[in-house]
């Protein structure tokens, strides 16, 4: 391959991660927007778990807020589990060599969590409840008033039919709440951002990314198997998670079966036309799916 040549495919994949970074920008953006996720004066925690999702995060916060209008803090912060082989040293490193404040929790939850979980079961429900107590409290002696956490698009869909599969709920992840404690508030800014976007993201940034080997080799979750679901989806009907993904912020009570978010009990008729109402003996047609997202910066609130 001569020179120019290599000289115009540099150029293209500059040109394409280029365009993937602007990409995720726009959507973080977007989301932060829609939710009202950042405010003036927040300090927000940052949790890094060495993982291609957490890394992206904390990567794009980093450049929306250079830009943005308003100003908050960064906290990084990485429970380290001790579980056996982490590499202790690599956090630290990167995040010293970004120049943002971190922090390293020095947590043995591995032993915790070995001991009273049978081998062969899951361990991420006790691994995941375990970890959410130490890092609210590490919020609280950071002075963090929101924490921030990498799930995205995919995690967002996976948990919603987990919950409905296995656990008989229409329930997902929500991009913002407040915590199990009350006292902080939960944001999850990549919450439009597909997983391949930060995959690929990961490999144009080189993360030191960094394996989880308390649950990693566990093949047999449930969420791996929505996962390949999901992925099959992709292949033969492109679009179908995009509308299912649209399909969590158009909710319509009064047509589904939850007495207790709509009062079917008293519903009456009135005589009176309903343009939102029920057509019931047609077929209701199929949209296209929603596929595009705007752009929204973050906005100065008085």
């Amino acid at each position: 391959m001569n020179a120019a040549v290599m000289e115009a495919v540099a150029d293209k994949a500059g040109y394409e991660n280029n365009k993937l970074h602007k990409r995720l920008c726009r959507l973080v953006g977007q989301a932060i927007g829609d939710f009202n996720m950042i405010e003036d004066g927040d300090k927000i925690m940052v949790c890094l778990s060495g993982g291609k999702d957490s890394y992206a995060l904390l990567d794009i916060l980093m450049t929306l807020r250079e830009r943005a209008p308003i100003k908050f803090e960064l906290v990084a912060v990485n429970l380290d589990q001790k579980q056996p082989n982490f590499p202790a040293e690599i956090l630290p490193a990167y995040l010293e060599k970004l120049g943002i404040p971190f922090h390293i929790e020095n947590q043995d939850t591995y032993s915790i969590v070995k001991r009273l979980i049978p081998e062969g079961k899951t361990t991420c429900s006790l691994c995941s409840r375990l970890r959410r107590g130490i890092l609210y409290r590490v919020a609280d002696e950071l002075g963090c008033n929101k924490i921030a956490l990498g799930h995205h698009r995919d995690d967002i869909l996976e948990t919603f039919f987990l919950n409905m599969f296995f656990g008989g709920k229409l329930k997902g992840m929500p991009a913002k709440l407040v915590s199990d404690d009350g006292k902080h508030m939960v944001i999850r800014p990549m919450a439009y951002v597909k997983e391949a976007d930060t995959t690929r993201y990961a490999e144009v940034k080189g993360f030191p990314i960094i394996p989880c080997d308390l649950c990693g080799s566990q093949e047999n979750l449930q969420r791996k198997q929505i996962k390949n679901m999901m992925r099959e989806w992709d292949k033969k009907t492109p679009g179908r998670c995009e509308n299912i993904f649209s399909a969590l912020s158009t909710v319509v009570p009064s047509h589904l079966m939850d007495r207790g978010m709509f009062g079917f009990t008293d519903l009456k008729t009135d005589g009176m036309p309903n343009p939102l109402g029920d057509i019931a003996f047609d077929e209701e047609p199929c949209s296209t799916p929603a596929t595009g997202l705007g752009t929204i910066s973050l906005q100065r609130v008085p």
